[in-house]
């Protein structure tokens, strides 16, 4: 309880910080006199921030990126690729950040243009167009961990088997193309099964059996029965910065084939299917009222935050309808019932890891 009254209370400081009244917003100009201005309030706090003890790190993550930012952001890292000037989407999202005090709310698509027209154009090069702005680089490794590793150049299969360098998004949607779900911004909420407690995570409510795609690359770190979670599985991302966590898989059946404790996945793949299960100490028992998804993003900027009180959950609400525009296409074995990919990918971060793997022997 403590842990979650200390959470809600950096939450509130936080929020509440980055809102700006009309008359200030009337009196603000994003760019003025060839300076970014840095909002003043919002900002992450020294104790947030940073742990002032043996080693400093990120303690608190509020993840408040919209859609809509990060579709444009997006959009400017993929048409200025191979350009002389390549604008990574995810510092223009931290320019932002710094900006509006982490509170998206105030998100304006001029203000994005600003900067990526700055940048574009060679008036400014990032590092003189941040100078001076304190939050910056916290806002840069807060989203960085997030999102860093999403867009990049990778492989697709294509329709006569071969593979096809791209760049671009590689991560995936967490449900099967296809497949009808709903939603809505349920981050925060309160739960009471055990104990009272905030929900970490975003449900996606769907029908029983509904392919479960792996949003990015890695290594699945968790596997089996939670009374939490029911069936679920837990990835780690191969940088570490992320673990991500799909609960109430179906009852019986809940993985792919083959799915185990320490195997590699790729994005896009499927790792299992839509349930009910949990709220039990009893395996395999459906006392979830609803048939969804729990999806969970954890950020790992310590190994100490990894379990415990220390813990660094965000919201997946805006990410998730980020990454609708990429969703992996299935289709499905009738010998097996199971369901498959149809094209294949070839991750780098993929590859290097197990290169990595065999060095270690």
């Amino acid at each position: 309880m403590k842990k979650h009254t200390t959470v809600l209370l950096l939450c509130i400081s936080l929020i509440a910080g980055g809102i700006l009244t009309a008359q200030e917003k009337a009196g603000s100009s994003f760019y003025e006199n060839g300076v970014v201005k840095e909002s003043d309030s919002g900002r992450p706090g020294a104790d947030v921030q940073k742990s002032g003890d043996k080693k400093d790190y990120i303690k608190w993550v509020e993840f408040n990126v919209t859609c809509d930012a990060m579709k444009r952001a997006y959009q400017y890292d993929l048409d200025t690729y191979g350009k002389e000037v390549h604008l990574n989407w995810v510092e223009l999202l931290a320019i932002l950040g710094a900006k509006y005090g982490g509170d998206f709310s105030e998100y304006e698509e001029q203000d994005l243009e600003a900067v990526a027209e700055i940048l574009r154009k060679g008036e400014k090069t990032l590092e003189e167009l941040t100078e001076g702005m304190q939050y910056y680089p916290y806002y840069r490794e807060a989203y960085g961990a997030v999102l860093d590793g999403m867009v990049s150049e990778y492989q697709m299969e294509t329709d006569s088997g071969s593979f096809k360098k791209v760049y671009g998004l590689k991560a995936f949607h967490p449900i099967g193309k296809g497949f009808p779900y709903t939603d809505y911004d349920d981050f925060g909420a309160s739960r009471s099964y055990g104990y009272r407690r905030n929900h970490l995570g975003h449900d996606m409510m769907g029908q029983v059996g509904t392919p479960v795609i792996a949003v990015e690359s890695g290594y699945v770190a968790e596997l089996g029965w939670n009374q939490y979670g029911g069936w679920r599985v837990g990835i780690n991302s191969f940088d570490g910065k992320r673990y991500y966590y799909y609960a109430h898989l179906r009852q019986d059946r809940p993985y792919a084939e083959g799915l185990e404790k320490g195997a590699l996945v790729q994005a896009g793949d499927v790792i299992g299917y839509i349930g009910r299960t949990g709220y039990s100490k009893e395996e395999n028992v459906n006392n979830i009222d609803e048939y969804h998804l729990h999806f969970g993003l954890q950020l790992i900027f310590d190994e100490s935050q990894r379990e415990g009180n220390h813990e660094i959950w965000v919201s997946g609400y805006e990410l998730v309808r980020f990454l609708y525009q990429h969703q992996s296409e299935v289709k499905r074995d009738d010998a097996t019932r199971e369901w498959r990919r149809t094209k294949r990918i070839k991750d780098p971060s993929a590859v290097q890891y197990l290169k990595d793997m065999k060095k270690k022997g």
